[in-house]
C-alpha cells in the first residue's frame, strides 16, 4: 500500500477577515463591512487577552465571525479550538452553515463522549478541525474537551444556566425522583427555620403568600448544620441522580455557598460560579464570548466568574436599526381569559406554524392539549426540535410548545411568523428571586432581565428581512415590556415596536386584533403605512443606560475576589474583598445591594472569628448593623439581626418595621397575583370584598379576603367553637367575633361576650405556633350596649363598631388602589417605604392596628344594661 502524501500547510493571512477570501467553497462573495471591522479590531486589540467579549447584534453574521476566528487561530497558531453552542440543534446548524455556506471544515460533537468516533476525536485533538459542541460538553465533571487552547462561547448571554449548572444543586419537592431527598434535607433544615417557614418548605401551605415565599439560610446558621447536611445528602443521593455531579463540586465548600429555600425547592449554589477551579475552562489560552448584548454592569463577569474581560465595541451603525420587524399584541390589555384563548386558536390557524414559549411544564401541557383538542395540529417539544426542526417545518400547520426556555432555538424567515410568549418570569432561580423580591436588588439584574426578554421575543426575527407577530401574555413580561419607565432602556427600534403594539392592543376587541394580524402577515401595502409610523417613532426614540452601571462594573472584580477567597477558605481576605465592594457601591438605587454586601462582609467576619481570628465577632456585628441600617424596607435583614442575637437600643422600633415590611412584601405579592397589565382582576377582587362585607351571610369570608388584601395572614376555619376570622403577622394576632347581623338597638349577650373572650385560648389549644403570640380578641358589632352579665366576660376584649369597620375598610381599599398606581413590581424600596407610611396613616399596618384596637376595651365602649 502506498504511503499517504502529507498535506502541505499553506501560509495563513495575518487577519481572520483575509482568511475568508482563501475559502474556495464559500457561497458568500465577501464579508460585510461590520464583520471585517470586528475581526480586525480583535487582532489589533485583543489577540493575546485571556478573556475577550465580542458584541454583534442578532442577524449581523455573528456566527461567521466566531467561526472565522476559530479557524484562523487553529491554522495560525496550531491550536485546539472549541466552539460552544447552547443546544444540539444549534451545533448541527453551525456545522451545516460552516460546511455548506462558508466552506469551512468543522467537526460537530453531540451527545455522550463515549459515542464520539475515533476519526472525529483525532480531527480535534490533532488540531485539524475546529470542534463544535454544546456548553454541557465542556462544563461537566469529566469533559472530553479538557485541553482546548481557545474556547469560543457563542450566544454567551444564553450560557448562564449551562455554565452555572456544574455548581448548582437543586432539589425539588415536586419531582418524584427528588421527594425522598427533599424530605431528608427538610429534616436537617428544621432547626434553622422558623416554624411557619418550615411548614412552607415541607409543603404545608395553601395561600399565595406561601406559594411565592423564598428565603435564604444565613451562612452562620448553614455552617452549624453543614456536617449533618453533607451526611444526609450523601446518604440519600442516589447514583442515578444527575445532581450528584454538582454536589461533588459543592459539598466541601458549603462555607462559600448560599442556601435558598422556597415552598417547592431547595437550592445550594455559590453567588458566582467558581470557573477558575474547572481546569478545562481555566487553562485555555483564550476564552472568547460572543453575544448580541454584553451589558455595562459587569453581568458577563458575574455569569462567567472572570474578573477581567476585554470588550470589543459594537460596530458603528447598529445602534438605531434593529433586526427584522415585530408586531406586538398584548391581549390582556383588552380581552378576558376566554377571549384570549379564542384569539390564540384563531391566530394559530391563520399563521400555519407557530411557537409558544411558556414558563413551566404544566402550562406547556395545558396549551399542548388545547391545540390537540381544538385544532388537531401536531405539537413539538424543545427536545424534538433540538434534534431537528425538519419534522416541524414540513407541516403547513404545527405548533412548537417550549417550556422554561428563553433562547437556543431559532425560527428565521418562513420557518415561523407567529410567536406566543406566555408567563415568562423575570427571575429564573431562587437566588434571583431572593435578590429581587427580598433584598430590593433588582438593579443588579437589569441587563440580565432585558437580555432574556429580548431573546424570548426574538425567536422568529433573526435577520433583517424577518418579521413575526409576538403575542405577550402573563403579568411579569407584559408589565416589563409595557412600562414606559423601563422601555426607555430598550433599543430605539424595540421602543417604537412596543409603543405601536401597546396602542393597537388598548381598547381593542378580538376581531380588530385578528384583522391587524392578517394585515401584518400579508406584509403588503396595507402594512407599509403602519410600518411607517414605527419608523417615525424609532427616529424620535433615544436609548438610555440603566442607572448605576458604572459602579456595578467597578464592583464585580471585588465580588469575584470575595468568592475566590471563600472558596479557598480565606475568610479574612473575603471580608476585605467585601469591603472593597462596599467602597464603590454609592448610588442611592443600590441601597438593597449595598445592604446585601454588608451582610456578606459580616458573614465572612463571622467565619474568620470561628476560625480563631480575634475581634472579628465585633466586626461581624458592625456589618450586620450597617446592613440593617442601610434601609428599613428589607425585613430579612431585621430578622437576621434578631436571629444573630444582635440587640440594639431601637429594637422595639426594629420589630415594628419588620412586621410592617413583611406586610408590605405580602401586598406586593397580592398585587402581582391580581395582575398589573390591566385592572380587570384587581377591580373584580375589590368589588367582591365590598359586596361581601355588605352582606351578613358573606361577611366573614370577605373579611378573610380583606385581611389577605392588606398583607396579613388571614384564616377562618369552620369547627365547633372556632373563632370568626383572624388576621396575623409575626407574633401579633387579631381574632374577631363578628356580630354584624345584630340589631343596633340590641344588647350584647353574655354568651357572645364569652365567645369573644375564649378565642385566644382556642387558638393556643389548636395551633402551637400561636403559643408565644400576642392575641387580641375583638368584638365587631353595631351594638353599643351590653347586658350586665356580659361585661365581666369582656376583660381583655376590644371593641370595633360595625360602621367604623366599614368606613375603615373603604379607606383600606382606596389606599391599596392608590399604591397600585405606582407599583411596577416587587423589590422597589422607595415604594415600600411609601406604602408603609400610607398604611400607618389609617392604622392599617399590623402594628398600628393592633395598638389602636388594644386601646379600645369593650368594657369601656359598651354600656351595661340590666337583663
Amino acid at each position: 500500500m502506498a504511503f499517504k502524501k502529507p498535506i502541505t500547510k499553506s501560509a495563513v493571512p495575518d487577519s481572520p477577515d483575509r482568511l475568508f477570501n482563501d475559502l474556495p467553497r464559500r457561497k458568500h462573495a465577501s464579508l460585510f463591512d461590520h464583520q471585517g471591522q470586528i475581526l480586525r479590531s480583535y487582532v489589533d486589540k485583543a489577540l493575546n487577552d485571556k478573556d475577550v467579549a465580542i458584541q454583534l447584534p442578532t442577524g449581523s453574521g455573528k456566527t461567521l465571525v466566531g467561526l472565522l476566528l476559530a479557524e484562523w487561530r487553529r491554522r495560525k497558531f496550531n491550536e485546539r479550538v472549541v466552539f460552544l453552542c447552547p443546544t444540539r440543534q444549534l451545533v448541527n446548524q453551525v456545522v451545516e452553515e460552516a460546511n455548506s455556506k462558508y466552506g469551512l471544515h468543522v467537526q460537530g460533537f453531540i451527545g455522550s463522549a463515549k459515542f464520539y468516533t475515533p476519526e472525529a476525536k483525532s480531527a480535534y485533538l490533532d488540531g485539524n478541525r475546529v470542534a463544535v459542541t454544546t456548553y454541557n460538553s465542556l462544563f461537566n465533571t469529566r469533559p472530553f474537551f479538557n485541553n482546548a487552547d481557545v474556547i469560543i462561547i457563542d450566544d454567551a448571554h444564553a450560557a448562564e444556566s449551562y455554565l452555572q449548572s456544574l455548581w448548582t444543586f437543586s432539589v425539588s419537592r415536586i419531582e418524584e425522583s427528588d421527594k425522598i431527598l427533599y424530605k431528608a434535607i427538610c429534616g436537617v433544615l428544621k432547626s434553622v427555620l422558623p416554624e411557619q417557614n418550615f411548614a412552607r418548605l415541607s409543603g404545608a401551605w395553601s395561600g399565595i403568600e406561601d406559594a411565592t415565599w423564598v428565603d435564604k439560610i444565613p451562612t452562620k446558621k448553614l455552617l452549624t448544620i453543614a456536617q449533618d447536611l453533607r451526611a444526609t445528602i450523601n446518604a440519600h443521593l442516589s447514583s442515578e441522580n444527575d445532581q450528584r455531579y454538582a454536589w461533588s463540586m459543592l459539598q466541601d465548600h458549603l462555607n462559600a455557598c448560599q442556601l435558598y429555600v422556597s415552598s417547592n425547592e431547595i437550592l445550594i449554589k455559590p453567588l458566582i460560579p467558581p470557573t477558575w477551579v474547572h481546569n478545562p475552562f481555566e487553562k485555555a489560552k483564550q476564552r472568547i464570548y460572543m453575544s448580541a448584548t454584553l451589558g455595562l454592569g459587569g453581568d458577563l463577569e458575574r455569569l462567567t466568574g472572570r474578573a477581567n474581560i476585554k470588550r470589543l465595541p459594537i460596530p458603528s451603525g447598529w445602534d438605531t436599526q434593529g433586526i427584522g420587524r415585530r408586531f406586538f399584541i398584548f391581549p390582556e390589555k383588552s380581552l378576558d381569559d376566554e377571549q384570549i384563548i379564542h384569539l390564540r386558536r384563531t391566530l394559530m390557524a391563520k399563521a400555519g406554524r407557530s411557537i409558544v414559549l411558556t414558563s413551566n411544564n404544566e402550562s406547556a401541557k395545558e396549551i399542548s392539549n388545547d391545540v390537540d383538542v381544538h385544532l388537531g395540529f401536531p405539537v413539538f417539544t424543545a427536545n424534538e426540535l433540538e434534534a431537528s426542526k425538519s419534522n416541524f417545518l414540513v407541516n403547513d400547520h404545527a405548533v412548537a410548545v417550549i417550556a422554561n426556555r428563553y433562547d437556543g432555538i431559532d425560527f428565521p424567515e418562513d420557518d415561523c411568523r407567529l410567536l406566543f410568549v406566555d408567563g415568562l418570569s423575570q427571575s429564573t432561580n431562587l437566588q434571583e428571586r431572593f435578590f429581587i423580591n427580598k433584598m430590593g436588588a433588582s438593579l443588579l439584574f437589569n441587563d440580565r432581565i432585558q437580555t432574556r426578554a429580548l431573546q424570548a421575543i426574538g425567536r422568529c426575527t433573526r435577520g433583517l428581512k424577518d418579521y413575526s407577530a409576538v403575542i405577550i401574555t402573563g403579568d411579569e413580561l407584559s408589565c416589563y415590556l409595557t412600562d414606559s419607565k423601563k422601555r426607555k432602556y430598550f433599543h430605539p427600534e424595540l421602543q417604537a415596536e412596543l409603543e405601536f403594539g401597546i396602542f393597537q392592543s388598548t381598547e381593542a376587541d378580538v376581531t380588530s386584533l385578528i384583522e391587524n394580524f392578517e394585515i401584518f402577515i400579508e406584509h403588503d401595502n396595507s402594512w407599509e403605512e403602519a410600518n411607517q409610523s414605527i419608523l417615525e417613532s424609532r427616529a424620535e426614540a433615544l436609548q438610555e443606560q440603566f442607572p448605576a452601571m458604572e459602579e456595578l462594573s467597578q464592583a464585580v472584580k471585588y465580588e469575584i475576589k470575595w468568592q475566590k477567597a471563600l472558596w479557598n477558605s480565606d475568610s479574612v481576605d473575603a471580608r476585605e474583598a467585601a469591603r472593597d465592594v462596599l467602597s464603590v457601591l454609592k448610588h442611592p438605587d443600590l441601597k438593597g445591594y449595598r445592604a446585601l454586601w454588608h451582610y456578606y462582609a459580616g458573614s465572612a467576619a463571622d467565619q474568620a472569628f470561628m476560625e480563631g481570628h480575634a475581634g472579628f465577632d465585633t466586626i461581624a456585628r458592625e456589618h450586620y448593623l450597617q446592613a440593617k441600617k442601610s434601609t428599613i424596607s428589607i425585613p430579612w435583614l431585621t430578622s437576621l439581626s434578631r436571629d444573630m442575637n444582635i440587640v440594639f437600643e431601637e429594637d422595639k422600633e426594629d420589630q415594628k418595621n419588620l412586621l410592617v415590611m413583611q406586610q408590605v412584601e405580602q401586598i406586593e405579592s397580592n398585587l402581582v397575583n391580581l395582575g398589573l397589565i390591566s385592572n380587570t382582576k384587581f377591580a373584580a377582587n375589590e368589588a367582591k370584598i365590598r359586596a361581601g362585607l355588605n352582606n351578613p351571610e358573606t361577611f366573614e369570608m370577605a373579611q378573610v379576603e380583606l385581611g389577605k388584601y392588606l398583607g396579613f395572614n388571614s384564616e377562618k376555619v369552620e369547627s365547633e367553637a372556632s373563632p370568626d376570622p383572624w388576621w396575623y403577622k409575626g407574633d401579633l394576632v387579631i381574632v374577631f367575633e363578628d356580630h354584624v347581623d345584630a340589631e343596633e338597638t340590641s344588647s350584647l349577650s353574655a354568651t357572645k361576650a364569652r365567645q369573644a373572650a375564649s378565642h385566644p385560648k382556642w387558638l393556643h389549644d389548636h395551633n402551637e405556633s400561636y403559643k408565644n403570640c400576642r392575641i387580641l380578641p375583638v368584638i365587631l358589632t353595631p351594638v353599643t350596649n351590653a347586658r350586665d352579665g356580659a361585661i365581666p366576660h369582656l376583660e381583655g376584649v376590644s371593641y370595633w363598631g360595625a360602621t367604623e369597620f366599614m368606613e375603615w375598610s373603604e379607606m383600606v381599599l382606596n389606599v391599596i388602589r392608590e399604591l397600585r398606581k405606582t407599583f411596577t413590581g416587587p423589590g422597589n424600596l422607595a415604594w415600600r417605604a411609601t406604602a408603609a407610611e400610607e398604611l400607618s396613616k389609617i392604622n392599617a399596618d399590623v402594628f398600628g392596628l393592633y395598638e389602636w384596637l388594644s386601646n379600645r376595651p369593650a368594657q369601656k365602649y359598651l354600656i351595661g344594661t340590666r337583663e
